[in-house]
């Protein structure tokens, strides 16, 4: 059975309001875990290493899920789908606070994961199935800030939630939300056509869940475990070897879980790799100027929330911007400025040091979050545009897979690059400050002030310990300053490719064709993303 599509005279804003506040809850919870994992580690009487698996748990459910929201959405309908993400995200809200200890909360956080994970690349679906073309790009700059903003803002929160409330509302207080997020998105958004003709593709979502867990898993334990590790050496083979054969049965597939045939479309598969290329930069901020923060100038995560919070704002008030001139421009120069604001801003944190000032890491992330909210929803919807409406769903599972993937890499190879310049770093210092030369001079200072202070005996071995300190401090901030440099290097890389987007295609001009036997069964391709669909 086939329902219609949203007439283009219907107002999208409400729903499209609806699809942002419930996927923004989603990402605003999980990045706001990361602080109370410490108060769950003294509770639980856990280690580190065992508490990890709360966050990494969802990690890898969502990205064994993501894959599969395309199908679901064609099959049963986006609205459907939706709701059922959003009902099972609730649940595992519901058991996450009621966890007693931590088996049963990473059991939760998969639950959670379940529907957490869907509801990005199915929420996308719908911005695309109920928003007119000519608008589109306005629409998703509304839809973007829960997926920029979310991360920014989850850290002040969490932060605020351990300190002064309880951590278990960190997960009760999407409780009232996702059941809001029910009621609303039944009353208020249509349901998209449907495909009963559908086959379940069992072989291809078997090996993308085999190939992203595995790649996953290593990306998120290489750090640790070690990337020589037989461990992680292993899962990157298997990972390869599942993502070899499922890109062998998804082109010999007639109805592909993923339509791997979407990449030739030249604009979708740049919009796809850039996309990716921002991520890793995106994700390198959000990790290392924290790390800078709280371990070196000492600094809680809330305080640390509040001093990102202006560059969360700029975000959220680009992204609507963003894609309101892209609609009349187009994205290659949105893309080219934000993108070159990014890298500028992302390569002038590599000065960082330990006399930094609040002020001067406050406007450096402000420039950076204009360049991020200036060339994100572009470089996405550019791409999204090519896509025939049949397959939104499809193409929006393969680009937040994509990401998903990206975000992952990019803290993994960042944490690498990080630890090894810190070694490096602390070798070169160390051996600046060896005996008969001018280090051994401070040393003895250092020494005699101990001395006077009332070390006696000890002084020697307090000196040292005092010169170690600050040799570790000082070899950490030199080596976050050079990841810094590998991380705007990751999104200059992207500049180039965002010359090669198309002029905005004009009101009433036709999609690209689809590309496939897939494509073939499904709707006629509408003038316009909004437009009823018939078979």
């Amino acid at each position: 059975m086939e329902q219609r599509e949203v007439p283009q005279k219907d107002s999208f804003w409400l729903p499209l309001f609806v699809v942002v506040i419930s996927a923004f809850a989603a990402i605003l919870n999980n990045s706001s875990i990361n602080v109370a994992l410490p108060k769950m580690m003294a509770i639980f009487g856990v280690s580190a290493e065992d508490a990890q698996w709360i966050l990494t748990a969802y990690m890898l459910t969502s990205g064994v899920v993501i894959p599969v929201t395309g199908y679901l959405g064609d099959r049963l309908g986006t609205k459907r789908v939706y709701l059922i993400c959003t009902a099972i995200f609730t649940l595992g809200s519901v058991l996450c606070g009621l966890a007693w200890n931590n088996s049963s909360m990473v059991a939760a956080r998969v639950v959670q994961g379940i529907g957490g994970g869907a509801m990005m690349p199915v929420s996308m679906a719908i911005v695309y199935r109920i928003v007119p073309r000519e608008k589109i790009g306005l629409a998703l700059g509304f839809w973007g800030m829960a997926a920029v903003c979310g991360p920014a803002i989850g850290p002040t929160l969490g932060g605020y939630i351990v300190d002064h409330l309880n951590w278990r509302f960190l997960f009760t207080m999407n409780i009232p939300v996702g059941l809001t997020g029910l009621v609303l998105t039944n009353l208020l958004i249509p349901e998209s056509t449907t495909r009963d003709n559908l086959k379940f593709d069992a072989w291809g979502f078997i090996l993308s869940a085999l190939s992203c867990f595995a790649l996953l898993l290593a990306l998120s334990e290489g750090t640790g475990e070690g990337w020589t590790s037989y461990y992680i050496v292993s899962l990157f083979i298997c990972s390869f070897f599942f993502l070899l054969m499922f890109v062998i049965v998804e082109l010999g597939s007639e109805q592909p879980m993923l339509d791997l045939r979407l990449f030739k479309s030249g604009v979708f598969s740049i919009s796809v790799v850039a996309g990716s290329l921002i991520t890793v930069g995106l994700y390198g901020g959000v990790f290392l100027i924290p790390l800078f923060t709280q371990d070196l100038l000492l600094m809680t995560p809330y305080e640390t929330g509040l001093l990102l919070m202006p560059a969360a704002i700029v975000t959220a008030l680009m992204m609507p911007v963003s894609g309101f001139l892209f609609d009349r421009f187009g994205a290659k120069i949105l893309a080219v400025t934000g993108m070159a604001l990014t890298a500028w801003g992302t390569y002038e944190f590599h000065n960082l040091s330990l006399s930094t000032g609040n002020h001067k890491i406050m406007l450096l992330a402000m420039l950076r979050s204009l360049g991020m909210g200036l060339a994100m929803m572009p470089i996405t919807t550019a791409g999204m545009n090519t896509v025939p409406v049949s397959q939104v769903g499809r193409a929006s599972a393969l680009n937040n897979v994509s990401r998903q993937v990206a975000g992952s890499f990019g803290i993994a190879i960042l944490t690498a690059i990080m630890q090894n310049r810190q070694v490096f770093h602390a070798a070169r210092l160390s051996e600046g400050i060896s005996a008969g030369s001018a280090g051994a001079n401070i040393m003895d200072q250092v020494q005699g002030y101990l001395s006077l202070a009332g070390a006696g005996t000890q002084a020697k071995s307090a000196m040292l310990a005092v010169i170690s300190g600050l040799v570790a401090r000082e070899s950490m901030v030199r080596a976050i300053d050079d990841t810094f440099i590998v991380a705007a290097l990751f999104i200059l890389i992207a500049v180039p490719l965002a010359f090669l987007f198309n002029k905005p295609a004009k009101r009433g001009e036709t999609l690209e064709p689809p590309a496939g036997p897939l494509a073939r069964e499904g709707p006629d391709v509408p003038g316009k993303l909004g437009e009823n669909a018939s078979t």
